[in-house]
């Protein structure tokens, strides 16, 4: 499906490598050498888990690109780097998992490895570290695929983790596509499923059934029985019709479907689930479900189930924040993490067997938290009363918290980027009202912000669309705060269909892509223009994803912007219906297929209203982009050529919806850049 781009690609090389569009890489603006750089300096802190006495911290640190182990007292103190690597940054360790002793931790690691695993890099197996010895990690098993998720049964008898034995590709639809060669849905599927391993090491065995890719699991606190999400092959494209199961810890195991949201009546019918957890006594499943239009960006209501079977019950019909991980810490009592109004805060839940109401918030952090398993997850202790993880907000570089769990955000216990300082303006967090509904976003000030000038602004919408932006340190790929850098107003919106106003919310733009939360938008963009000095004559407009579907829908609607950077967009939904891998997303949120409903795909098809575009556009995208295709970026590209709009095309080899490429990530932010300052001066 990604062909017409790849036999495009030579015919174009002159217009589309990223080596070759010098007119995009015209005179480069000093600033952008110099915030690219400092970006590449923050080290990425991937994974953070805290023992389950509460008494030591295990966290994941890049070093020169590769990731490391650190270990330390709960407090940070006497950190040290543990694993096999000769020194940080020889090779790459993580995947950590804390058993239920405290003293044992396993993880991955390829520091010892002589094959090749996956992209010909060296192959991670398992190991386990006696933290209170001074021996060296133990080697528990050789791998062949990818693996991740690694987590011990209750009773620290067996390993758990996914596996793709074999596997030729990262477990994911954001990572670059398999060449689209031999017979298409048939040869080459790869399929992630649960695997387990002794204690004291030996060959895996998958559990789980070989036609069914499982997308997370949780243990039972019986240490027999598995909970996990899963759906028939290919992974990447059926998490959006996933069922819940349960089934006990033996290849074979009968397993016993507990939820199927396509069957079950309700307001969880037809949506997605995520997160399944078990109560302590093991008589329940928790889980998150919701109109998801990603897997890992979880948001909905908070639902439970019985593990011997039954009717899922919402336990939150009707809140107006949007649960996103969760963990329980009682049998009548979870600790959620939830996005509210653009910002993630803890709270916690007293459930009962029907409901389940908020009681306090604990905290609200100032930016993106996460242990590494999950977005917006924390790493508890055993009893709930300590909790550490990695932040990161537009004022701060990513480090490890880690503290009590009380009504107050505990203290950084790293510092590991104190010397990164944010090159760009303060934040703020603005509110309107539109048609109805309550709306937040992001305002990041121009840097050396002068009240007396009057600035350019770019607005940025985020991908999903059930998503949102809360605050977090850029990285040096895409992102929108970079901006802010060059002397930028820049607006992050939370329109309709983002999390942090409640499951409604999320499901307002179904079969409306495009418009109510198009509308949403520019209200605000109104709104900031009556608070601060913005040019409305010197608007811009960029996204990824669902954002750069809006970055070329939006300019066919209105003339109000005047430069455009679209990411990985889309152009035409019925073209893309059958171009992309991941098309069972779509149905939710356009009620029915392309081929049932065509008219509801054409009217949030930028295509069919492309004349109306008048705005210069940089287009760009990875080659192997699985969610949304190059075609997509073509099609857009070749219409704006035809129409004389000021256009240029970049197409990232072997890239997919996600760059890892470190060079391409500084490569499209420095074009954005560029983009914008050639378009949009952000001078008066």
């Amino acid at each position: 499906m990604l062909k017409p781009a790849r036999l495009l690609l030579p015919l174009l090389a002159a217009l589309v490598s990223p080596l070759a569009v010098a007119d995009t890489h015209r005179a480069t603006d000093p600033r952008i050498d110099a915030l690219l750089t400092q970006l590449g300096k923050v080290r990425d802190i991937g994974e953070v888990a805290l023992s389950p006495d509460g008494h030591q911290l295990a966290w994941v640190v890049e070093t020169n690109g590769k990731p490391g182990i650190v270990l330390a007292d709960a407090n940070g103190q006497q950190a040290h780097s543990v694993g096999l690597a000769s020194k940080p940054g020889a090779c790459s360790e993580n995947g950590l998992a804390w058993a239920p002793d405290s003293r044992h931790l396993a993880f991955f690691s390829n520091c010892a490895s002589s094959r090749t695993g996956m992209g010909g890099s060296k192959q991670p197996d398992i190991y386990v570290l006696d933290t209170q010895s001074q021996d060296k990690p133990v080697h528990l098993s050789s791998l062949n695929g990818y693996a991740h998720a690694l987590s011990w049964s209750a009773d620290g008898k067996t390993l758990a983790f996914l596996y793709v034995e074999g596997a030729t590709r990262r477990a994911s639809a954001l990572a670059a596509a398999k060449p689209q060669t031999g017979e298409i849905g048939v040869e080459g599927i790869e399929v992630q499923r649960v695997a387990t391993l002794p204690a004291q090491g030996g060959t895996p065995q998958e559990v789980t059934p070989a036609d069914s890719y499982v997308y997370e699991f949780s243990w039972a606190p019986d240490s027999q029985r598995v909970a996990y999400v899963a759906a028939p092959a290919p992974g990447d494209n059926n998490w959006w019709i996933a069922q819940l199961y349960v089934q006990a810890v033996q290849p074979g195991a009968t397993r016993t479907a507990l939820v199927d949201p396509h069957t079950v009546s309700g307001p969880l019918h037809g949506l997605q689930i995520a997160l399944p957890r078990w109560s302590p006594d093991g008589s329940r499943i928790a889980f998150i479900g919701g109109l998801m239009s990603d897997q890992g960006s979880t948001g909905g209501d908070i639902y439970s189930v019985s593990a011997s079977g039954g009717a899922p019950v919402n336990l939150t019909p009707g809140i107006h924040v949007t649960p996103s991980w969760l963990s329980w810490s009682s049998p009548q009592s979870m600790l959620v993490m939830q996005v509210d109004n653009g910002k993630a805060e803890l709270a916690e839940y007293a459930v009962h067997a029907d409901s389940a109401q908020q009681q306090r918030v604990l905290f609200v952090a100032p930016g993106f938290v996460s242990d590494g398993t999950a977005l917006l997850a924390l790493s508890f202790s055993a009893d709930h009363k300590q909790v550490a993880f990695d932040q990161s907000s537009f004022d701060v570089a990513p480090e490890v918290y880690a503290g009590a769990v009380d009504n107050q955000m505990p203290k950084a216990v790293t510092a590991i980027n104190a010397d990164q300082k944010p090159s760009w303006g303060k934040a703020r967090s603005v509110e309107w009202n539109n048609e109805g509904f309550h709306v937040q976003g992001w305002l990041l000030y121009p840097a050396n912000y002068d009240p007396s000038k009057h600035y350019p602004m770019i607005v940025n919408v985020h991908g999903g669309p059930s998503a949102a932006d809360i605050p977090h340190w850029p990285s040096v790929g895409y992102g929108a705060a970079p901006f802010s850098t060059l002397g930028y107003f820049v607006f992050m919106t939370n329109p309709r269909g983002s999390f942090g106003e409640g499951e409604a919310f999320v499901q307002a733009n179904r079969k409306d892509f495009g418009y109510g939360d198009l509308r949403d938008t520019l209200a605000g963009v109104d709104a900031v223009e009556k608070m601060v000095p913005v040019d409305d004559h010197r608007l811009g407009l960029t996204g990824w994803s669902y954002g750069g579907f809006m970055s070329m829908f939006a300019p066919t609607q209105t003339q109000r912007f005047r430069a455009v950077v679209a990411g990985a967009g889309i152009a035409n939904w019925q073209s893309y219906y059958g171009q992309n891998l991941i098309d069972q997303w779509m149905i939710p949120f356009f009620g029915a297929s392309v081929y049932d409903d065509p008219a509801v795909y054409a009217k949030s098809s930028a295509i069919n209203f492309i004349k109306h575009v008048k705005t210069p556009t940089l287009i760009v995208v990875g080659e192997r982009d699985a969610e949304c295709p190059a075609p997509q970026s073509f099609e857009y590209w070749h219409a704006l050529r035809a129409l004389n709009v000021p256009t240029s095309l970049v197409v990232y080899p072997n890239e997919g919806h996600h760059f890892y490429n470190p060079a391409n990530q500084r490569d499209v932010l420095q074009r954005a850049l560029n983009w914008f300052e050639r378009y949009l001066p952000p001078s008066e």
